[in-house]
């Protein structure tokens, strides 16, 4: 078992910055691929982005690419998601997710209880 807690989100005006923080606890946080999803109100969820173990692999969604920074630090079992030059189109809820293999599908096997932002215009 994983648990996995966020938090860091808030409200922020359209152009601003915000960091989530995914705090994991149980099996070994080195074992797993950590991923970022997120449910805007009326939409499906969606893929935001995620990294391997090791950080070697880093995968993001087109729609925050050159804006987000996924990364990660194993020695303190966290894993971050850094948001800049966020839009109104970015608020919704983020979740934090964890899988032993690294992919964009939300078949992930654990997941936190979501953290809300909301960017104003």
């Amino acid at each position: 078992q994983v648990q996995l807690v966020e938090s860091g989100g808030g409200l922020v005006q359209a152009g601003g910055s915000l960091r989530l923080s995914c705090a994991a606890s149980g099996r070994s946080f080195n074992d797993y691929t950590m991923g970022w999803f997120r449910r805007a109100p009326g939409k499906k969820r969606e893929f935001v982005a995620a990294i391997s173990w090791g950080g070697g692999r880093i995968y993001y969604a087109d729609s925050v690419k050159g804006r987000f920074t996924i990364s990660r630090d194993n020695a303190k079992n966290l894993v971050y998601l850094q948001m800049n030059s966020l839009k109104p189109e970015d608020t919704a809820v983020y979740y934090c997710a964890a899988d032993r293999i690294i992919t964009t599908t939300g078949s992930y096997d654990y997941w936190g209880q979501g953290t809300q932002v909301t960017v104003s215009s």
